[in-house]
């Protein structure tokens, strides 16, 4: 009566929580500042991120998830901590129930790492739910039906592909390719084209300002980017424009739609046709990159539909996922999909 259901969408770039009754109530970079001498944090989420690339010595900015999952165990769980008390307050006289997505593809340690590190957190049970799963019900769809719905998910780390049908995936493909890897592609292409080396920041801001993965409707657009010069190494600016990103990040882009056709192979002959009909629907922040939608219905002769609100849809459904317990666990409480660890 009294405790708090809280979903949270560890992703590798950004961290959502859900409240139950609240809805999202925190939305923050992946991100921790430590100094590494007393080994204190000194700052997590929005303000962290400012420092990535301009800390001095002793303090470093970690991403403690790489490729949707924890690279750095100990400082994923400050983490969670301190955004678990930011969105509950720390004045909570019981522990919450606390939902965590996970990528489809994850192993058991790295499943079970995810669970404690939220137990450690302050949670009273830990749960997990795959991320098509958390995606498909923060879109509002209706998975319950023996009728096949298709999600892809791309996040910062990893890329989900799944297909569901009566509350459960039937096949799914989780790749290490999603937004981190479209801005590492951005840098490169800078260093190699312009012999200029950027930041990992700077590649996102790129990303963000004027990529797409579908130039064929798009005007030229011109982007300003400083940086280092290799050959002088001094401060220098050059312009880039929406044509050359195109080119920077196609190969990455070819891996998602890969994984899409893969996962397309796969599915049984009615799901195909309950696909056909509905479309395939996009979730995640990386859902956002423009002309993306266009892109995967050209190669797949499928349409493509972006959710209402891509970058919380995993968040919601996570938080969603925690009053859908008895249904999602089956009746015998058994499902691949959703697995709890006690203290």
């Amino acid at each position: 009566m009294f405790s708090v259901d809280i979903g949270v969408d560890l992703g590798t770039a950004n961290v959502l929580v859900y409240v139950k009754g609240k809805g999202i109530v925190l939305q923050e970079p992946s991100v921790v500042a430590i100094n590494k001498d007393t080994n204190k944090v000194i700052a997590v989420g929005a303000e962290a991120r400012q420092m990535i690339g301009r800390t001095p010595g002793n303090i470093v900015a970690i991403r403690p998830l790489r490729d949707g999952v924890i690279a750095d165990y100990e400082v994923t769980e400050k983490m969670l901590k301190y955004f678990i008390n930011k969105a509950c307050g720390r004045r909570l006289f019981f522990r919450p129930r606390v939902m965590v997505c996970i990528p489809s593809g994850v192993t058991g340690v790295e499943e079970r790492a995810v669970r404690q590190a939220a137990i450690q957190s302050g949670a009273r049970t830990s749960f997990v739910i795959e991320e098509p799963l958390a995606a498909a019900l923060g879109a509002g769809l209706d998975i319950s039906e023996p009728s096949g719905t298709m999600v892809v998910d791309i996040g910062g780390g990893t890329t989900d592909v799944a297909v569901l049908s009566l509350g459960g995936i039937v096949c799914s493909r989780s790749i290490r390719v999603a937004g981190d890897k479209i801005d590492e592609a951005i840098v490169r292409y800078v260093r190699r084209k312009f012999n200029l080396a950027i930041g990992e920041r700077t590649g996102e801001e790129i990303k963000m300002t004027i990529a797409t993965a579908y130039p064929k409707d798009e005007e030229e657009k011109f982007y300003e980017i400083k940086g280092r010069d290799l050959l002088q190494g001094l401060p220098r600016a050059v312009t880039i424009t929406n044509f050359q990103v195109h080119e920077a990040i196609k190969e990455t882009l070819e891996d998602v739609v890969g994984a899409v056709k893969e996962v397309l192979e796969k599915t049984p002959p009615e799901l195909s046709a309950d696909i056909v009909n509905k479309g395939i629907v996009l979730t995640g922040g990386g859902a956002l990159l423009p002309g993306l939608d266009k892109l995967l219905s050209e190669e797949t002769k499928v349409p493509v539909h972006l959710a209402d609100d891509p970058l919380s849809c995993v968040a919601i459904g996570t938080g969603r996922a925690l009053s859908m317990l008895n249904y999602l666990s089956g009746k015998d409480g058994k499902n691949h999909s959703m697995s709890s660890l006690r203290r």
